[in-house]
């Protein structure tokens, strides 16, 4: 096994996008409270996460990958389009499900929200470009599966709110494949480069792990925890 292919598996199976939370929400077997949570915590991310992949691009001394993770960031605000800047479309959905964005803005994250968009900026704008690579690497390539068992979800649970809005959802399902054959091409020419497979492989993995706690944190138990 290649290692992109080894990397691209990783990012597919891991806990970031197999776990109990995401399986369950997947079935539409999540509380009221548990789905409410879902929006409001996914917003909190999306929200922040322009800025944080500027951050990675800004950090980005390769011109190849930096043109590669442009075309990432120009997506993500809209292609020119306004109307399709992604922040716009979770407003969207979640006004749609009877939550205010003004009154999400004021909230605080969940601490494992929290910990995942702090280690996202950590992660990114890390000293060595090749673990923030990783990172980055591995959020595109489980963005699929992840995309897919939220949008299964979703449409279960339009019975219980008939004017939800997925648009942003179903919006970056669409894109992810071009994001996966950008990243791919950022990889390049150093996927045969030791060194810089294990800073890869680290950032990928600190990504993913930070990513099933961000997912497992929405749990009604583990809310009730920290309470």
């Amino acid at each position: 096994m290649d290692f992109e292919t080894e990397m691209k598996q990783l990012a597919k199976t891991h806990g970031a996008v197999d776990n109990a939370f995401l399986n369950r929400f997947a079935q539409g077997n999540v509380s009221k409270a548990e789905f409410k949570r879902a929006g409001v915590e996914f917003a909190h991310f999306s929200r922040e996460w322009p800025a944080i992949l500027a951050t990675l691009l800004v950090n980005t001394p390769d011109e190849n990958e930096a043109a590669e993770l442009t075309k990432i960031l120009v997506s993500e605000l809209g292609d020119l389009n306004p109307q399709n800047r992604h922040e716009l479309l979770m407003r969207k959905f979640l006004r749609s499900i009877d939550v205010d964005p003004k009154e999400v803005m004021r909230q605080e994250q969940l601490p494992t929200t929290k910990a995942f968009n702090d280690g996202l900026k950590r992660l990114f704008a890390d000293k060595d470009h090749f673990v923030a690579l990783g990172a980055e690497f591995a959020l595109e390539n489980m963005a699929i599966p992840m995309w897919d068992k939220i949008i299964a979800g979703l449409k279960i649970k339009k019975a219980e709110h008939p004017k939800m809005d997925i648009v942003f959802f179903t919006f970056h399902r669409a894109l992810e494949e071009g994001h996966e054959d950008a990243m791919s091409n950022a990889l390049g020419a150093h996927a045969h480069n030791l060194v810089m497979q294990a800073s890869f492989r680290r950032g990928a993995h600190e990504l993913l792990n930070v990513l099933e706690q961000f997912w497992l944190g929405m749990d009604d138990k583990r809310v009730g925890e920290i309470k």
